[in-house]
């Protein structure tokens, strides 16, 4: 506990965490590339970031996006909000929020791609409408995705995976719709950009296979 308050106490001093208590935590919606980054370049976003290593691991290969990692979990954006310090990435931020919040901090096509890597599967059918890809969560990244921008979710889930394949393909808004139940053995491994967590390492090491989904909305 006192380690946790520790690192807590360290996220009220970081710039690169926003959270409640902080000045640009309120102001931040539309103003992520003139207020924070100070670039015009892409915004990736990863929805229910955790240790924010799909974040870091995408910001050290690209330098001309910004990474932002997303969750509630204070003492987990801690990790990704230092592993960012250690490797210099001043194009990575991390927002504390709930995901069902996420309009507030982002405004209509703001977004250019969205990652939602390993979440909770909410496995039970009463929590089907915390699942994000739920259709209610859809229809948040679809407002604040610039039009054709990407969505993409891994998953060792089988009944997530299934699920979400199920509910995006009967979307007429639709289209570009790619998926596999064995990234490691598909021609799509490669848009993975083989970034591994530390849960994706784990479930791979008692054999289940990584499943993967991406899309687009269309365009009107």
């Amino acid at each position: 506990m006192r380690q946790k308050m520790a690192r807590f106490a360290e996220n009220e001093e970081r710039r690169n965490i926003l959270q409640p208590g902080k000045a640009i935590y309120e102001n931040i919606r539309g103003n992520w590339k003139t207020d924070y980054f100070k670039n015009d370049n892409p915004i990736v976003v990863e929805l229910a970031c955790g240790r924010g290593e799909y974040t870091v691991g995408m910001a050290k290969l690209f330098d001309n996006k910004n990474f932002i990692g997303v969750d509630i979990k204070g003492d987990r954006l801690w990790k990704g909000s230092n592993a960012a310090l250690e490797h210099g990435l001043e194009h990575v931020a991390f927002l504390r929020t709930q995901i069902l919040l996420i309009e507030k901090f982002f405004e209509e096509g703001e977004i250019d791609e969205i990652w939602i890597t390993f979440p909770d599967p909410r496995p039970r059918d009463r929590d089907e409408r915390r699942r994000l890809t739920f259709k209610r969560f859809l229809e948040i990244y679809k407002r604040i995705l610039k039009p054709g921008g990407t969505i993409r979710l891994k998953t060792d889930n089988t009944g997530l995976y299934e699920y979400s394949v199920e509910t995006i393909s009967e979307r007429p808004d639709v289209e570009n719709l790619h998926h596999t139940n064995d990234l490691y053995h598909s021609e799509l491994r490669p848009e993975c950009l083989d970034i591994r967590t530390k849960f994706e390492e784990k479930f791979s090491a008692q054999g289940h296979d990584i499943k993967y989904l991406r899309f687009n909305f269309k365009t009107d």
